[in-house]
């Protein structure tokens, strides 16, 4: 920015400014002070200086990559002009801040953008001629950061929830993968030993064919030598006959004229010989034919082929034709359904311009918490047109709005007020909306359990939301913490926000909030483990196995209940539950109807299991350990020690049972029990 050659600007007159760097608060000069320099009390020490002339102001290496990096430019045009004294004096001051810094520093851009906001600063308060627009535009900037660093302390849990999310899913994918690694080794060992079955199997196969072959040719040599021999045999028989054979002793021949003459061995020899070739030929002949006509279907068989054949053909036409019929009918019904489809898009176009176009009929229910209950309401809104209705809400919240405190009176700071109220003074009415009571709320809830988990014990409510509310509003904490009790109890027919105030004013136990968590997140990790297919879908039968595995004691009254609220929820009666939908909460912060009926069947149970003590301890106007002990032995077998003990310390009001002897009044006790999370750990004892 240049000025008017020998104009001179007034030196800075403002306090001096405080900047936050490491966790301390540092003074901050002013600009006149800092810029004083020889000569600067002589009118026009702020020289004119060409616009268009620049100068690299800092030189800094960059930690990550070693390169030097410029905080400015360098000259547009050279020529030896020298700059304003003020200039020179922020580029040093800028220089020697940014040298100053730590490079390995966790927070070095917050502390640099520190310097630079010194430095803005400065120059805003040495130009009061744009000062305030030199102001608003620094507000919006800071207000802008402010903002999204907001965004990413919210996104902060989101964070660690992915996280933890992703570690399990790569947790239950290695198992997976360990799983089929390991069945995939056993698949292959059993296939390596099938293998060599199969090869073993191959092997002994093939010796058995040598040893057939071998025993077929040991069979036809065997049968050779046997014909051969039998042949001979023959042979043999026939010259010992015809040796032995003498004509002169057969009285017959001699009387035959004709003379009988012996076959001859070489003819004999010779026919053998041609009948064998005979036969050889023949077996061929027979070998052939099989070959041949082995395969050959006989005529009956062929006969009856035909007919089935031709049967199954005329059944084929018949289904061809019905089946070309349906595809017909299935094309016509897909125009059809292309048409109906066409309509229902352009109706339902034109009911979205409708539902733009018209104005949404109000739900004047909603009004009756604001009137106070649903009978003045009925009683003010009944008959009444919508626009005397809207009249008569806008009356009412104009007379509640003059009847709300702007301002809160401090209740003191003396030892008989609750820590979290101990302020004084006139305290500014912040008027927060339900919703950001439940976010308050929640984020109490949320940094509690996480400083609890670090002490490894329970720290007082009350402590930690002064604590809290110190911590996150400083010097406004009191119009903070009386502005949410002033909204909190304005709300109180809200469950979680009532809960909250029981709590703080030691109504109920704190243990009942962990109680209503741990319930809900339990159930949530048993739908989870049900869901297999990880479809986030179950059907009706497995949701309801998963509430039995989830509640034991809870009987099939209670849960058909919660399977009829779930699906009444979801608006489904026979389909697949998507059980993660049951967990979405509204605008306000409040669960829906499923889980509203998990919190009363454990409200309700939690009830008759401290009159079921009650009973037990009936007649009796004061009660020692021991005699308590028993009654939740004997209504409570299965309870276990750590959990028996727990409830001893919350009825005793004592963290050790061993030196406290003294008798307690039974109603007190009983008392105690029935505003903390005393909960049944096994199913009633039957009697005998």
């Amino acid at each position: 920015m240049s000025t008017m050659k020998g104009a001179r600007l007034p030196p800075l007159s403002a306090p001096g400014r405080t900047s936050s760097g490491k966790g301390a608060r540092r003074q901050v000069k002013p600009a006149s002070v800092l810029l004083r320099s020889k000569g600067a009390d002589k009118p026009g020490y702020l020289s004119t200086w060409p616009a268009h002339v620049s100068s690299q102001i800092v030189l800094q290496k960059d930690p990550l990559s070693g390169v030097n990096r410029h905080h400015g430019c360098s000259d547009e045009f050279g020529g030896p002009v020298p700059k304003p004294r003020f200039l020179e004096q922020l580029e040093c001051y800028l220089k020697r801040e940014l040298t100053a810094l730590d490079p390995l520093s966790p927070k070095l851009q917050e502390r640099k953008l520190q310097v630079y906001r010194e430095v803005f600063d400065y120059f805003i308060e040495d130009f009061k001629t744009y000062k305030p627009l030199l102001c608003a535009v620094k507000n919006e900037y800071d207000i802008t950061l402010a903002y999204l660093q907001e965004q990413i302390r919210e996104l902060e849990p989101l964070r660690s929830q992915l996280v933890l999310l992703s570690e399990r899913c790569d947790k239950k994918v290695l198992g997976l993968r360990e799983k089929e690694r390991a069945e995939i080794r056993i698949l292959k060992q059993e296939r390596q030993h099938l293998q060599q079955v199969i090869e073993s199997m191959r092997e002994e196969q093939r010796a058995l064919q040598t040893q057939v072959y071998r025993l077929k040719e040991e069979l036809a040599v065997q049968y050779l030598q046997y014909r051969d021999e039998h042949d001979a045999r023959k042979l043999l028989i026939a010259n010992i006959s015809s040796v032995s054979y003498n004509p002169e002793e057969d009285p017959d021949m001699a009387h035959d004229g004709d003379e009988v003459q012996p076959e001859d061995p070489v003819t004999v020899k010779l026919a053998l010989k041609v009948c064998r070739e005979d036969l050889t030929k023949a077996q061929v002949e027979l070998n052939r034919l099989h070959a041949e006509y082995g395969d050959v279907v006989p005529r009956r068989d062929w006969e009856n082929l035909d007919r089935m054949y031709k049967e199954n053909l005329l059944k084929l036409e018949t289904s061809q034709t019905d089946f070309d019929q349906m595809k017909s009918e299935y094309d016509a019904l897909l125009d059809v359904h292309r048409q109906v489809s066409l309509q229902k898009d352009s109706l339902q176009k034109e009911l979205e311009v409708f539902q733009e176009a018209s104005t949404p009929r109000p739900h004047w229910e909603q009004c009756a918490d604001v009137l106070g209950s649903r009978e003045r309401w009925s009683e003010i809104f009944e008959g009444q047109s919508s626009k005397k209705r809207l009249e008569i809400l806008l009356e009412e919240l104009n007379s509640m709005g003059l009847q709300q405190k702007e301002f809160f009176s401090g209740m003191g700071t003396s030892s008989d007020v609750p820590i979290y109220l101990r302020y004084e003074g006139q305290l500014r009415n912040l008027r927060l909306r339900k919703a950001d009571v439940v976010r308050i709320i929640k984020d109490i809830w949320r940094e509690k359990a996480s400083e609890d988990e670090k002490l490894d014990d329970r720290s007082d409510l009350k402590e930690f939301l002064h604590q809290y509310m110190e911590r996150q509003h400083g010097g406004q904490a009191g119009e903070w913490v009386y502005s949410l009790l002033d909204s909190i109890k304005c709300n109180l027919k809200d469950d979680f926000i009532s809960l909250f105030y029981d709590i703080l004013t030691n109504k109920v136990h704190e243990s009942l909030y962990h109680g209503q968590t741990q319930l809900l997140s339990n159930l949530l990790k048993v739908l989870i483990q049900s869901d297999s297919t990880e479809s986030g879908l179950l059907t009706a039968a497995e949701f309801r196995e998963a509430l039995r595995t989830a509640f034991p004691l809870k009987g099939d009254q209670d849960i058909e209940e919660l399977v009829v609220a779930a699906q009444s929820e979801l608006e489904t009666s026979e389909g697949s539950i998507a059980y993660q939908r049951l967990y979405t909460e509204d605008t306000d912060g409040n669960h829906g109807q499923f889980l509203g009926l998990v919190k009363r069947q454990a409200t309700a149970e939690r009830h008759h299991y401290i009159n079921q003590l009650r009973t037990q301890l009936e007649g009796k106007e004061v009660v020692s350990v021991e005699e308590t002990m028993s009654a939740f032995k004997t209504i409570d077998p299965t309870l276990d020690s750590e959990s028996l003990y727990w409830n001893l310390r919350i009825a005793f009001h004592t963290k050790d049972l061993t030196l406290h002897t003294a008798l307690l009044s039974t109603e007190v006790a009983i008392q105690r029990l029935s505003v903390a999370n005393v909960s049944r750990a096994g199913p009633m004892p039957q009697p005998e």
